[in-house]
């Protein structure tokens, strides 16, 4: 007891030190609870924001089912539900579309004011007699919709394909809402279901009256639902469900990777921890290094290795006690401090709770990892004899071996990581990979990169010294500081090792991550150069076609670019097979993003007359490939072709053959078009309206011909892929801070434990700036370890990764931004070794020459 008091006492004394060794542990407790709270705001966000049932809504009728069916719940029913006991308000949702022009346009039922409503008016006033609507604000300018237009909508078309029903109705307000796809109207439940005999209720939400008993109403509820007759079929009976169910429901449907993503999250951060616990480990090994006197003038006078084992591993139990308390207490504040902010700036997030039961559970571990990391050093200090230990201050740091059974240990890892990623490279699949499951090889990938990682442990001390021989040789041609820099981080092996193999595994994340995010970013420009040629498609129906003039007009659109129009043709057979494709004639030269498109084998500069490009699936149901001769027909006509290149999957415009105009022409296609594509001539969403209004210009008075879009479609899947790998580099960055606050804490500590030795240094001529120079070059050469094993270690694997996906997707390497990511490091290292090194250039050398080391 009396050494833990001693112990003890020399914490309270110090309190910045203790700060100072638990900074590690106060980032990681601070980043395992923030994501608690993450957790927290992300499903309640989702809850509120991918939910279509409002938050007020206490139950809801219908509904989607698990089956996928909705409901039909009649008007009398809904009175029926009013009148419930405990019922304050009910709204039914019903929806009901028809054709205005050549847009779609959706009409949804809304109350428009009150707590169940899901829009809200922003310009004119909310619908309040029949036949009036409000749109969003995207609606009203891609339709050309603004306040006080009729609008005519087709709801019917008799067998000839003309307009039998019409309605007219009239845009008396601007309604923003949660989703705005510009095709979305609102209005009253009684003004849709009156806009035609077939439209019917699919959900009624409730609200309750406040202090209503929650459970008799959901019963009596449940009693009217089921009083009511059977419904018709291809109908179900409603369920009777609480909101907060259907919220949930409705948000994992929309968010369904939201467990997933969050199953990714506990991995980064378990990996967060043990980075911090790494960090910890090396700081207690500093910090009892420079304590060897007061240990051995312990052991001097009586006390044993286990009492000064046991206080070292309590001083480490209360730094992770303080290090988790501060890091809750931190995260809670910006967990709580954030959401209003966001939302100043007009981003919806919800605010989270305070879950104590996580809370303490972080404390806990905060502690218990703390333990974990003070063990070793402590039983190290504490096996050191008194004479020793007092002949022998901050030695420890210096030892360059790592022993026999560590250097086995090391190797054994290394042959293992080898083994598991020469097993993922030998079971690759091919390039068009069937029935193949992802999941094995990438978790052979994480065994391989988890091997590597801990062999990279063992053998650290070892792998410093080559790397610091290669990327400290410019450093050395600086003069004595570059010099005496490189020499302190190789006078201490150990030490370099513990906090570069930090860094290195933050770099080998972020670096994997920038691979992995370039490569999926090319492939998905290929698949969406295939999918989503242009901003916009014009295309006739199956009995239309597009006049050539109305090409030109296009051409001439000051808001329209790119256009290209083109043919298609659905009946041309291949090779003598019975299936029927699709060919086309675009012009892969017309549009920028058909650049993209990716080829198997071949190239699409070789479609020329008598030379075409199939899609995969085309080449797997004739067997042809690149250079074989083959006989298009469609009817009666047929030409002979030759193979130019092969698409991995389908062409442009869903198209299995991509042929010169000229052999279309020979197989039959007509000489009009079947449709064009168009870009916006301008940028943005102001220059996107502008180009939707050119075409709905060209097709008024053209009722086969139809607008598409297809931007929208790129906007979404970009937007997903961006957030994608912004959440992951920001999980990575995790890491990396941890290891940053490692390398800041290691170059503070080794300050103290240097402090003659740079007062030696002070004494024979360096000065202030000088040694300021020299203990931040040492503090970046951490990073300059780190980074470069990182990259080693981070692009392979991150093409073992791709590879293991079985998506075809190329490997990409982001040069630039992998030497950004190398500079940074290097910076924020460097930096961490700032304030370090102004304080040790502050102490005289006299002071410095006087103390014991």
């Amino acid at each position: 007891m009396n050494v833990l008091r001693t112990q003890l006492a020399g914490v309270s004394r110090r309190p910045a030190r203790l700060l100072l060794t638990g900074l590690a542990m106060l980032v990681a407790s601070f980043v395992v609870y923030a994501t608690v709270l993450a957790q927290q705001i992300t499903e309640r966000t989702m809850l509120e924001g991918l939910s279509g049932t409002p938050a007020a809504a206490d139950l809801v009728v219908g509904g989607e089912s698990e089956t996928g069916n909705l409901p039909s719940i009649k008007p009398a029913e809904l009175a029926r539900l009013q009148a419930a006991p405990g019922v304050a308000e009910v709204v039914g949702r019903a929806e009901f579309g028809g054709q205005t022009g050549n847009d779609y346009l959706n009409i949804m039922a809304d109350p428009g004011s009150g707590p169940l409503a899901v829009s809200h008016v922003t310009q004119g006033r909310y619908p309040s007699a029949p036949g009036e609507i409000a749109v969003t604000p995207r609606t009203a300018d891609r339709i050309g919709l603004p306040v006080g237009t009729t609008v005519s909508l087709t709801t019917a078309w008799d067998d000839d394909g003309k307009p039998s029903k019409t309605v007219r109705l009239k845009v008396t307000g601007l309604a923003d809402a949660r989703d705005d796809y510009g095709f979305t109207a609102y209005a009253p439940t009684a003004n849709v279901l009156a806009l035609a005999p077939e439209v019917v209720m699919y959900k009624v939400d409730l609200r309750l009256a406040p202090g209503a008993d929650a459970a008799a109403a959901r019963t009596a509820v449940d009693q009217i639902v089921q009083s009511t007759p059977a419904p018709p079929e291809g109908f179900e009976r409603a369920l009777v469900r609480t909101g907060i169910d259907v919220r949930t429901d409705e948000a994992n449907r929309a968010a369904s990777d939201l467990n997933q993503l969050f199953a990714v999250v506990g991995m980064f951060v378990a990996i967060a921890v043990v980075a911090a616990g790494l960090v910890a480990t090396s700081t207690f090994r500093i910090v009892f290094a420079q304590r060897m006197r007061q240990l051995a003038l312990l052991r001097a006078v009586g006390a044993g290795r286990g009492s000064i084992s046991r206080a070292l591993a309590a001083e480490g139990a209360l730094t992770g006690f303080v290090a988790g308390l501060v890091g809750v207490l931190a995260a809670m504040a910006v967990g709580h401090i954030l959401p209003p902010v966001l939302r100043g700036f007009d981003v919806a997030v919800s605010s989270p709770g305070v879950p104590v039961l996580p809370a303490a559970g972080v404390i806990v571990l905060s502690v218990l990892i703390t333990v974990l990391a003070v063990l070793a050093p402590a039983f190290s200090a504490a096996k050191v004899a008194p004479l020793e230990a007092l002949r022998s201050a901050s030695t420890t740091g210096g030892r360059r071996d790592i022993g026999k059974l560590r250097w086995a240990f090391g190797l054994l890892l290394t042959l293992m990581a080898a083994g598991a990623a020469a097993y993922v490279i030998t079971n690759l699949p091919g390039r068009d990979p069937k029935n193949y499951d992802p999941a094995p090889m990438l978790l052979m990938v994480v065994i391989s990169g988890a091997l590597a990682f801990f062999a990279l442990m063992a053998l650290g001390p070892v792998l410093v010294r080559p790397v610091l021989a290669t990327v400290g040789w410019p450093l050395r041609r600086l003069g004595p500081v570059g010099r005496l820099a490189v020499g302190g981080v190789g006078g201490a092996p150990r030490r370099a090792a513990a906090v570069s193999v930090v860094v290195a595994l933050g770099v080998t994340l972020i670096a994997g991550v920038v691979v992995t995010g370039a490569s999926v970013r090319v492939l998905a420009d290929r698949e969406m150069a295939s999918a989503v040629p242009a901003d916009f498609e014009l295309a006739a129906n199956a009995e239309e076609q597009v006049p050539a003039a109305l090409v030109d007009q296009a051409k001439s659109s000051p808001d329209l670019a790119h256009v290209t129009p083109y043919r298609r043709l659905s009946t041309v057979t291949i090779g003598g097979t019975e299936s029927q494709l699709q060919a086309t004639d675009l012009d892969m030269d017309a549009l920028p993003t058909l650049k993209d498109i990716d080829v198997s084998a071949g190239t699409l500069a070789g479609i020329k007359p008598g030379a075409v490009a199939i899609s995969g699936f085309a080449t797997d149901m004739s067997g042809l490939t690149v250079g074989d001769t083959t006989t298009l027909a469609s009817g009666k006509k047929k030409i002979k072709v030759t193979i130019a290149a092969v698409l991995p999957d389908t062409g442009p415009l869903q198209s299995s053959l991509l042929l010169d105009p000229g052999d279309l022409s020979k197989l039959g296609a007509p000489a009009t078009f079947s449709g064009l594509l168009a870009d916006a001539a301008k940028a943005g969403e102001d220059g996107r309206t502008a180009g939707q209004k050119a075409m709905q210009q060209l097709v008024q008075g053209n009722a086969g011909l139809g607008i598409t879009v297809l931007a929208d479609q790129r906007d979404q899947f970009n937007l997903i892929l961006n957030g994608i790998l912004a959440v992951a580099i920001g999980l990575v960055g995790l890491t990396v801070l941890i290891a940053v606050v490692g390398v800041g804490t290691t170059t503070a500590l080794s300050v103290v434990e240097r402090v003659r030795e740079s007062g030696l240094l002070r004494a024979v001529g360096l000065s202030r700036g000088g040694l300021r120079a020299m203990l931040t070059a040492e503090s970046s050469l951490y990073g300059v370890i780190g980074a470069t094993i990182g990259l080693a270690l981070g692009v392979p694997y991150a093409w073992l990764s791709i590879k293991a996906l079985g998506v075809n997707a190329p490997l990409a390497l982001p040069v630039w931004q992998l030497a950004a990511v190398f500079l940074v490091l290097v910076a924020f290292t460097a930096l961490a070794g700032v304030l370090p090194a102004r304080r040790a250039s502050r102490v005289s050398p006299v002071a410095a020459l006087a103390t014991d080391g």
